[in-house]
């Protein structure tokens, strides 16, 4: 057998050993590095009052995740005014009960909730690099409807003090003079997104006034955030990528698991001329617990009133 040139067992050598150490950090590090991704947006009617909306995604929790639950915990010091959650809160039945203990502060706040498809089906063991193919869903996902995980409970327990649950429906909050007119479709990752009727139109109510309209879903589809567009939303939020999970500098997300531009995986841009914040979340899969170059985030999105013309 011919042997490889020193220098060559050198750079292999070196390539190897920088790949153990991204695996370590991103296992074992990153992945527990959380973060609030703070965010300031002019889209509020002008004269209307500052408010804090939190976002939160893709916790996936399972019950002894203490460091994350801490997180969670500490998300109440922000006094958000008004909760998004889009998402693939667990990973197991059993964080049903622990989950709504460490949010209840946020639960007493005004807020609004989709669920993802880990809300609905138990995490399995996957092979990540089918993450690379033009679709990663294991065959027959979408048609499924028999979720092994205890979703309706999710559901009541994160309705209990209040908090919306937009599946293919809407809602309006009142936040102190301001009304927020909400949207949301369930899962499309699952193609169960079925996008809700218009509102009904009051004759007595005002064409214009101190409204805000959200659209929310957990999997950024375009086919989705065109539907949010077209309703005439004026912000959008969603997560489900993970912010790519794996990123490389200078490149970004290997991958989004959807058919949104990769370099809108993670953080604020705009759809169309419509801002849209995509979380990177708070977890990953337990088969697959570790990130690179995108640590676990909520996002504090601070609105206020635009400039006058």
């Amino acid at each position: 057998m011919r042997a490889l040139p020193l220098a060559a067992l050198g750079t292999a050598g070196a390539a190897a050993a920088t790949a153990a150490a991204a695996h370590v950090w991103a296992r074992h590090v990153e992945i527990h590095r959380y973060t609030v991704r703070e965010q300031e947006l002019r889209i509020l009617p002008p004269g209307a009052r500052t408010i804090r909306v939190l976002h939160i995604s893709d916790i996936h929790l399972v019950p002894d995740q203490s460091r994350k639950l801490d997180f969670l915990r500490h998300l109440a010091t922000y006094r958000p005014h008004l909760v998004i959650d889009t998402g693939d809160n667990i990973a197991s039945a059993a964080a049903v009960p622990v989950l709504a203990e460490a949010i209840e502060p946020l639960l007493r706040r005004p807020g609004a909730f989709v669920m993802g498809s880990n809300d609905m089906f138990a995490p399995v063991r996957k092979n990540p690099l089918r993450y690379f193919l033009p679709d990663a869903r294991p065959a027959g996902l979408t048609e499924r409807t028999d979720g092994d995980l205890p979703t309706q409970e999710l559901a009541r327990r994160l309705g209990e003090f209040g908090w919306k649950d937009l599946t293919n429906t809407r809602a309006t909050i009142e936040l102190g003079g301001l009304e927020v007119r909400l949207a949301g479709v369930d899962d499309p990752h699952l193609e169960r997104d079925r996008f809700p009727d218009p509102a009904p139109v009051e004759p007595s109510a005002p064409e214009h006034g101190n409204v805000l309209r959200l659209g929310v879903a957990h999997a950024p589809y375009r086919r989705v955030l065109d539907a949010f567009v077209a309703d005439g939303a004026e912000l959008v939020l969603a997560g489900h990528t993970h912010g790519g999970q794996l990123r490389l500098p200078g490149y970004g997300a290997l991958v989004t698991n959807c058919d949104i531009p990769r370099e809108q995986a993670r953080g604020l841009s705009t759809w169309k001329g419509v801002p849209l914040t995509v979380s990177a979340g708070m977890g990953a899969s337990p088969y697959s617990n570790y990130r690179l170059f995108t640590p676990p985030e909520a996002t504090l999105l601070t609105l206020r009133a635009r400039r006058p013309d």
